[in-house]
């Protein structure tokens, strides 16, 4: 089955910890993982990891791609450097393809104002309120939030927020997602050969 390819958002001080449980089982899955920067030039994550991105952002189009993934950074935080990647995420949504967003990036949705009608999360909800966003009564307190299209986490749920991107894109049967899950998330030994046994179908 052909799908089209996932787009990471890749900037510098990018959390490279944040995405790759979503990428790597989404490429294991057969999807097709680009990046996707300001720019052709290199970037560097937070952890030092040098990418040469794939794609500049000004050619990137909704109706290409399966989902938009946009991680956080320092830089969500430092001006408006990064929104050009939330007005993306806006014309991502407006097409009817997904958007998943996590720590800082959510604040860049905010700003944007695409958490305004939406059920969210994010790292809490005070970071979210300082951007004076008008979605405050939609926060959730939850380890990831899907609404609209659209999935948020906190820096600390990369588990949960790869678990809702599956759900969204109906990577696995539910089953499968749950056992992923609990052997990722809970160290649960049982779910091993459940999600084992699944995938090898």
């Amino acid at each position: 089955m052909t799908r089209k390819p996932v787009h990471l958002a890749v900037y510098d001080t990018f959390a490279d910890w944040e995405t790759g449980h979503a990428t790597a089982h989404l490429a294991r899955a057969g999807y097709e993982v680009r990046t996707v920067a300001p720019d052709r030039e290199p970037v560097t994550s937070i952890g030092g990891l040098r990418v040469l991105p794939g794609l500049a952002l000004d050619d990137l189009r909704p109706a290409d791609s399966s989902l938009l993934i946009l991680p956080g950074a320092d830089r969500w935080d430092e001006g408006d450097e990064l929104a050009p990647f939330a007005r993306a995420a806006r014309a991502f949504l407006d097409a009817g393809v997904p958007v998943a967003a996590i720590c800082g990036a959510t604040a860049g949705l905010a700003r944007e104002g695409l958490l305004d009608d939406r059920a969210h999360t994010g790292a809490v909800s005070f970071y979210l309120a300082a951007t004076g966003y008008a979605g405050a009564g939609r926060y959730v307190e939850a380890d990831a939030v899907t609404d609209g299209g659209l999935v948020t986490a906190g820096p600390t749920e990369p588990v949960a927020f790869a678990r809702e991107i599956f759900r969204l894109l109906g990577v696995y049967e539910d089953t499968v997602t749950d056992a992923w899950y609990r052997l990722f998330h809970d160290s649960d030994p049982g779910a091993y050969a459940e999600y084992a046994q699944a995938t090898a179908r």
